[in-house]
């Protein structure tokens, strides 16, 4: 099983006034993991080298790019709150089916270290992407690059209990 893991650090203005991390803020952490995993940063923009951990880095990022994405779908789960705390919570993902245009990024935001057994779960989650052409807005199909990075952290999805069942 070869996912992605993230570290993400919290911040002040995620919590709302239930002192725990905001619905909508919890979407943003997924997404700035997401970008941190798929997105190849331009040389030079932040002085850093990615890792071969990065290998899932192949969509060019920022104006110019040829290939953009489109979010199609989002789904989370809510497992429990989490509240404002000073080490990072680590995003794990992988990808839960891979198409002809579009792929599920599937999440769990978790305690690190993630390995660990007994890291407790906060959110699972997963976001349907399209890949489009930047200068048309219509789908594309993923490229052999995109492709080979990705099937190597593709396995089965996320378990997200669907309203009114009882297992997940």
């Amino acid at each position: 099983m070869a996912r992605i893991e993230v570290p993400v650090q919290l911040r002040w203005s995620d919590m709302d006034a239930y002192a725990h991390v905001n619905n909508v803020e919890m979407l943003r952490l997924l997404e700035e993991a997401r970008i941190e995993a798929f997105w190849r940063h331009p040389a030079g923009t932040d002085g850093v080298v990615p890792d071969a951990a990065q290998s899932s880095a192949v969509l060019d990022a920022g104006p110019g790019s040829r290939l953009s994405t489109f979010v199609a779908h989002q789904e989370i789960q809510y497992v429990l709150p989490l509240g404002y705390r000073r080490t990072p919570v680590v995003v794990e993902m992988w990808i839960g089916h891979l198409g002809g245009a579009s792929l599920d990024v599937c999440y769990q935001v978790r305690d690190l270290p993630a390995a660990d057994p007994d890291s407790v779960v906060y959110a699972r989650a997963i976001t349907t992407l399209v890949l489009v052409d930047a200068a048309t807005g219509s789908p594309t199909r993923i490229g052999a690059a995109e492709r080979e990075a990705w099937s190597a952290l593709l396995e089965e999805p996320v378990a997200i209990r669907r309203r009114g069942t009882r297992s997940g």
